[in-house]
């Protein structure tokens, strides 16, 4: 037979360990949850469009963006493509209202020539571009190995599309940084 003392021991020992593991692991998988979800997540890079800023493998910590007017040229930034239905990383390279034009692979924006010693296997690509009003232009840094606006027959991102923008590169470790 179980004694007041077994019982009430028996409690205090259940009561102490919930209260003590399983409220604090509960409330760190929610918060994980909700940073993931509304404030930083990761990406992994599965192809060669953005070497050498980016390579095959790197994995990357991206912000979310929810003000899509503190996005500056040069970001890399996560979005999706409804075009080619699949989420992309690319350079920011025209903001809305930006005229852009390329000639022999040379970007010029509003008439400045950009200066992009990012860039990788530049391409001899012409054309010439206007970003319309809460819409984006983005160019990989591999230039001839990007699948990017140049080759899209809608060359524009929408505003609503553009997910994150990539800030920390954490794998490899040897390459763990800032980017851009």
């Amino acid at each position: 037979m179980l004694s007041n003392k077994n019982i009430i021991g028996s409690f205090s020992f259940e009561s102490t360990f919930f209260r003590e593991w399983i409220i604090p692991i509960i409330a760190a998988i929610g918060m994980a949850f909700l940073i993931n979800k509304f404030l930083i997540y990761t990406v992994y890079i599965p192809s060669e469009s953005m070497v050498p800023t980016l390579n095959i493998g790197d994995k990357l910590i991206v912000t979310r963006i929810y003000d899509t007017s503190r996005i500056n040229r040069g970001d890399i930034a996560v979005f999706y493509s409804k075009e080619l239905d699949e989420v992309l990383i690319k350079r920011v390279i025209g903001l809305p209202g930006d005229h852009i034009e390329i000639h022999s692979g040379t970007v010029t924006v509003n008439g400045s020539d950009i200066k992009e010693d990012y860039v990788k296997n530049n391409e001899n690509f012409d054309g010439v571009f206007d970003v319309p009003e809460n819409k984006f232009f983005f160019l990989g840094d591999n230039r001839s190995r990007s699948n990017d606006a140049r080759r899209w027959i809608n060359p524009y991102i929408d505003a609503s599309n553009i997910e994150g923008r990539a800030v920390l590169k954490f794998y490899p470790f040897k390459d763990f940084g800032s980017l851009n």
